[in-house]
């Protein structure tokens, strides 16, 4: 992609979203592009629907989420053909009925994640696709609070910090890659492309977000919405601070983790 396209989708979700939670969404957005998913597609966790409302160019089929205010928040974005409400582990399609299924940063907050694994798959056509992408292991290892207080002998409080901060985000599982590719191949996956992104040094800048975005959810509860001047000079700190990552996320030290999965035939 080159500079302008990157700008574009970068800016896409700075200028909707809480600049921390927009950065990590931009950066996936941007693997996405390059990722074909044939029709029909179901997104597992759809939640608001603002990423399948920025990120793709056409409605996605279905939108799954346990969760009735995001989801009608999705309706009235109109990025889907169909909204369910229902739970990953009970997906209330026939077996097959889709060739494609995705999931953006939803699986590590699922508890039980093998049975919705299995249901992924019962749900898929014989080779069908499976993309999702999730923090990974190092995620609670390289958080910016746990290396200043492991470097002032404070180890134990890092890991608690560490323990909290996971818990705010509500993560479930913060696994290694071989681990998420242990469960594909159990669930009758096999992983065609997976991939490490978001390097340390840009988990530092959506942690000091979780502060720094308290203005942003004030507006949202007073005006509805997170951003209340969509302008680039309003933006700019943000703007700054994270488009200088955003040009090579990929990272052999990336808290992240992108796969590409495809049902066995």
């Amino acid at each position: 992609m080159n500079s302008q396209q990157l700008d574009a989708i970068l800016w896409r979700h700075l200028s909707s979203l809480p600049y921390f939670r927009g950065f990590l969404r931009a950066v996936e957005d941007r693997f996405y592009q390059e990722v074909p998913l044939p029709e029909p597609v179901l997104d597992l966790g759809s939640g608001d629907g603002h990423f399948a409302s920025v990120a793709f160019d056409r409605k996605l089929d279905v939108g799954l989420d346990p969760w009735v205010a995001p989801t009608l928040e999705a309706k009235g974005r109109e990025c889907y053909r169909l909204l369910v409400l229902g739970q990953g582990a009970e997906i209330p399609f026939a077996d097959g009925s889709f060739a494609s299924v995705t999931s953006t940063s939803v699986m590590e907050h699922i508890p039980d994640i093998d049975p919705v694994l299995a249901e992924v798959n019962r749900i898929l056509q014989p080779g069908g696709k499976f993309v999702f992408c999730l923090p990974n292991h190092r995620f609670p290892e390289k958080l910016w609070g746990r290396k200043v207080l492991e470097k002032i002998g404070l180890k134990k409080i890092g890991a608690v910090y560490a323990r909290f901060f996971n818990k705010i985000a509500r993560h479930a599982h913060t696994d290694a890659p071989s681990v998420w590719a242990a469960r594909l191949k159990q669930a009758g996956f096999e992983v065609v492309q997976t991939w490490d992104y978001f390097p340390p040094k840009a988990l530092h800048i959506l942690e000091w977000g979780h502060l720094f975005g308290l203005p942003a959810w004030l507006c949202k509860k007073l005006f509805g919405r997170w951003i209340l001047v969509k302008k680039r000079w309003n933006l700019i700190i943000p703007w700054k601070l994270t488009r200088k990552y955003f040009d090579h996320p990929v990272s052999d030290e990336g808290v992240c983790s992108f796969f590409i999965a495809r049902k066995k035939l």
